[in-house]
């Protein structure tokens, strides 16, 4: 393998090794372009040194890895340490001065630049240098002092009673928004009393200037903490929090997008706050993201609050409470928030649309108060933290159904379904408390709609929960049936199908294990699309008959039902674009089903073989469940138009998109890219679009199924056209991700696939390939044992050879890459020799200095040349011929041994070969 560098020897070799041997290692690797590497060097060498100058000499040179690495701050700090030791040393003063530059703070950068030019006058790189910062400067200036008096009459123009222009208006507001989201505009604003200003917008209550000083708000505080806690001191949590709270749905969500930008500031810190020679003051934002967090609980529970603005509360509290992964270890903002508003989030929870006093919620609130108390849950790290959050929900239950008559037995029951769908441990615990499945069952049979409504949910919800499964198959289907046959609703008729569709689908794919009669699943399946289709019915009682479909698609025959009825899909696409949210998990249920993409194993025939023996159940696949029902029902999916509603689905800025509600979304995408005719279609409905965010955020199988289909679609489309403009640059982070070690061999090829298309586009994509630090993995790929992978790999590194950093990094010392080259040019391997040779002879065309290193990595290098250009494959003779050509210009001494072998004979002819131009 590649020997890794600038780390420590192994134990049990002891080395003595010196800061001076370090430095001089850090350097080499620095030259090879290898700049994280030399970076540790220095730092170890730093730790051996004692003498003030060689630390200083140590400090200026890792000041350059960091300007290189793009961390201007640690190479500001670092030439400064070089500049205490020496105040005239120029490299230190240059580096600290370009470093000043990218941190904005362009006047110490300046002084960093005459100090430089009066110490060396006649250095045409200071000047230059300096002259391009003063023209810098001087636009700086001359934009700040514009804006001074263009940041005055946009707020003249915005609070003036008396401006009825409305288009005047408009224009302002916008040009506001804009000066926000440039670092310098934004200062200017803040300084300028914009804040006051902007509060002064808010109270308004005109809704069109609102949204133009909340938007503005977004730009001032976005990435800089000390001005937030500055504008949140100013405005106030409550004033916040009662704009979150309006009518207005957009300002609403403006406002909730303001609070999110602001969260983020607290939470990060000072990304973007210009400091001086110190740090500027740590400031402690901890109590004002609680004061923050305290008012959406708030709000939550606020009967004056509008709908929009509780879902909004709702949205942001899953954001930014819960931990983002679990290697961070604190998660105290979730405990506290369990303390504080589990009660607050339950009242959404349990709220019963209709019923005197009931809170304003949309139909997307209850499922978002669901996947909170899920991420809540999720969060908690001991047994004792969930003890407690299963204490208050069972306190909270019980004071609803005790002593508050049947309308507390409802919230009771719907606190009991809020919680089912979210921590199902939570909701099997409150099933359990005394009465409450009893008062379920009694509900069910009411004649009032609406509490048969809250009772047969509650009853479906818990059908799901494996541990309440049989109390209910003994109970519950009977009464279900009952409900189904007798009602003369549809909107219970639909519901009480969906408790059946569950507990009749408990042997999921399984074909031998079929709860039903003959023909009664495909009955309900019916009944399902008949319900689907019909647009009398509200879509909210229409999204069930997706959750029933969302069972009854186990079976194989349902499925081939429903690809044939047109009409139900496009039904089914137009349900899942709609604004009730809570439908996406069911569609993306019915179509992994469709489309078999869940995870299915090969069973081991011996295994078979025994249970057959031992009488034991053995699970069959259905006929219908073959790869090319599979193949036809992907094709129907496609036509009826499955990519734009996925598409759709995955722009949803909805907690109901939970992330194994993506996962599901990518296994459907992965099973409709299987074929590449099909690849052009997906991508002409926007499936490359929505797939970019798929791979990069969710859970970790669906972020690697969304990989795998982008890698699928770069190897057979046109990469630039598949992912136009900036869009192209996002997808090599999810494809580099295929070739960690734990993906599968398929992965890993595809992955490599997809990665040499982009870097034969452009050296800026081979730059982000680097960036994203794939060439050690490729490199990996070379010595693979699979001949394929090992064939991908050095194919992939045939075109990253472009670039400049890869082609020094076959010059490092110690490296054994172009050792690996020129031995798998004599392969027998005809495509893996194509590849190799292709490597090399971009590399000595590329890069002269390898022509010379190529003899001394192996004494086979002669045998190897002459076995290419005596090949019957006209491509490697051609790349044979170029890597003699290239030497030959390259080095005399290398020219000599050629001419000494029997190259020339050789080529002389092939030179009179008149068929091989």
């Amino acid at each position: 393998a590649v020997p890794t560098r600038g780390e420590p020897a192994p134990a049990g070799v002891r080395r003595q090794v010196t800061a001076g041997q370090l430095r001089e290692r850090g350097n080499a690797l620095f030259q090879a372009g290898d700049h994280a590497a030399a970076l540790a060097a220095y730092t170890r060498a730093l730790t051996l040194c004692d003498a003030g100058p060689e630390r200083a000499v140590l400090h200026r040179n890792r000041a350059a890895c960091y300007l290189k690495l793009e961390d201007y701050a640690k190479a500001e700090a670092d030439a400064s340490k070089a500049i205490e030791a020496d105040g005239r040393d120029m490299k230190a003063l240059f580096r600290r001065s370009q470093a000043l530059q990218k941190l904005g703070r362009l006047d110490q950068a300046v002084s960093d630049l005459q100090r430089c030019v009066s110490l060396e006058p006649k250095n045409k790189a200071f000047q230059e240098a300096l002259r391009a910062l003063g023209s810098s400067m001087h636009e700086k200036m001359k934009t700040m002092s514009c804006t001074d008096s263009k940041v005055e009459q946009m707020f003249q123009i915005l609070l003036d009673p008396e401006e009825k222009d409305a288009d005047k208006k408009q224009k302002a507001a916008q040009n506001l928004i804009v000066l926000a989201r440039e670092e310098a505009g934004a200062e200017k604003i803040f300084q300028s009393d914009g804040v006051r200003l902007l509060t002064q917008l808010l109270d308004t209550a005109k809704a069109d200037l609102m949204l133009a000083a909340l938007r503005t708000l977004v730009g001032l505080c976005s990435g800089h903490r000390s001005r937030t806690m500055a504008i949140l001191a100013e405005l106030g949590a409550p004033r916040l929090s009662a704009v979150l709270g309006v009518e207005h749905e957009q300002v609403s969500l403006a406002a909730c997008n303001l609070l999110h930008v602001m969260f983020d500031s607290l939470k990060e810190g000072l990304q973007k706050d210009f400091r001086g020679k110190e740090d500027a003051v740590v400031l402690d934002s901890s109590r004002d993201l609680k004061l923050l967090i305290k008012h959406l609980l708030e709000l939550l529970a606020l009967e004056g609050a509008s709908a929009h603005g509780r879902d909004n509360a709702l949205n942001l509290l899953i954001k930014v409470v819960p931990r983002k992964s679990p290697k961070e270890t604190n998660n105290s903002m979730s405990l506290w928030v369990i303390d504080q508003g589990l009660k607050k989030i339950l009242e959404v929870g349990s709220t019963v649309c209709g019923t005197p006093g009931s809170l304003p919620v949309t139909e997307n609130s209850r499922m978002s108060a669901s996947v909170l108390l899920s991420k809540l849950y999720d969060d908690l790290k001991c047994d004792a933290e969930r003890e407690n959050f299963h204490h208050l929900c069972e306190d909270y239950v019980r004071s609803w159904f005790e002593g508050h008559e049947l309308a507390g037995k409802l919230r009771a029951i719907q606190t009991v379904s809020c919680l089912l769908q979210g921590p199902s441990d939570a909701g099997n615990r409150v099933l359990e408390l005394e009465g409450i499945m009893d008062s379920v069952l009694s509900l069910c049979a009411s004649v009032s709609e609406s509490h048969q409504l809250v009772a047969v949910e509650a009853l479906i919800h818990a059908a799901d929960k494996a541990k309440r499964a049989s109390f209910i198959t003994a109970n519950g289907v009977s009464l279900l049936k009952e409900i189904y046959k007798h009602s003369e609703r549809d909107s219970i008729r639909i519901r009480a199908l969906v408790g059946l569709c569950k507990l009749g689908s408990a042997g999921g794919t399984d074909f031998s294990m079929k709860q039903f009669a003959e023909g009664s699943t495909m009955k309900l399946a019916k009944q399902c699309r008949k319900w689907l289709c019909n647009e009398a019915i509200d879509a909210g009682t229409r999204r069930w008959a997706v959750e029933g479909l969302a069972y009854l698609t186990f079976d194989a025959d349902v499925k081939e039902e429903f690809v044939e009825d047109k009409a139900a899909m496009q039904a089914m696409f137009h349900l899942a674009k709609s604004e009730d949210r809570s439908v996406l998990y069911a569609v993306a249920s019915t179509l992994v089903n469709c489309t078999n993409s869940y995870d299915h194993e090969e069973p081991d025939p011996q295994m078979l073989e025994l249970a057959k023996y031992a009488k034991q159940h053995i699970p069959e696949q259905h006929p219908k469940d073959k790869p090319d029902f599979v193949k036809r029902r992907v094709r129907k999916l496609l036509a009826a138009g499955v990519v734009s509603a996925l598409a759709c689905m995955v722009k949803s800025e909805n907690p109901a998109l939970t992330n194994s509600c993506r996962e599901l979304i990518s296994r459907v995408f992965l099973a409709l890219v299987e074929e590449a005719e099909d690849r052009g279609g997906v991508v002409a409905q926007g499936g490359g679009k929505a797939l970019i965010p798929l791979s990069l955020e969710g859970t970790e199988v669906g972020q690697t199924k969304a990989a795998q289909a982008l890698a699928k679609i770069t190897i057979t489309s046109n990469p630039e056209m598949a992912f136009p403009g900036e869009r192209i640059y996002e997808v090599v982070r999810p494809l580099v991700s295929l070739l960690h070690l734990q993906r599968t061999g398929l992965e890993n090829f595809e992955g490599l696939m997809a990665l040499t298309n982009l870097a034969g586009i452009s050296e800026r994509l081979r730059q982000k390939i680097l960036k994203e630090k794939a060439v050690p993995m490729i490199e990996g790929y070379m010595f693979e044992e699979h001949e394929l992978i090992r064939l991908a790999a050095t194919e992939c590194m045939c075109n990253m050879a472009m670039s400049k950093e890869v082609q020094e990094l076959f010059l490092a010392e110690g490296s054994d890459r172009l050792k690996l080259m020129v031995l798998y040019s004599g392969e027998e391997d005809e495509k893996l020799r194509r590849a190799a040779s292709g490597t090399l002879a971009m590399l000595t065309a590329l890069h002269p200095p390898i022509c010379k290193r190529i003899p001394q990595v192996t004494v086979h290098w002669l045998e190897i040349l002459q076995a290419l250009l005596l090949s019957p494959s006209v491509e490697l003779q051609h790349r044979g011929a170029v890597v003699v050509m290239n030497m030959m210009a390259a080095e005399r001494e290398v020219a000599e041994q050629l001419m000494a072998s029997e190259m020339l004979e050789i080529l002389s002819v092939l030179a009179k070969d008149t068929d091989k131009p």
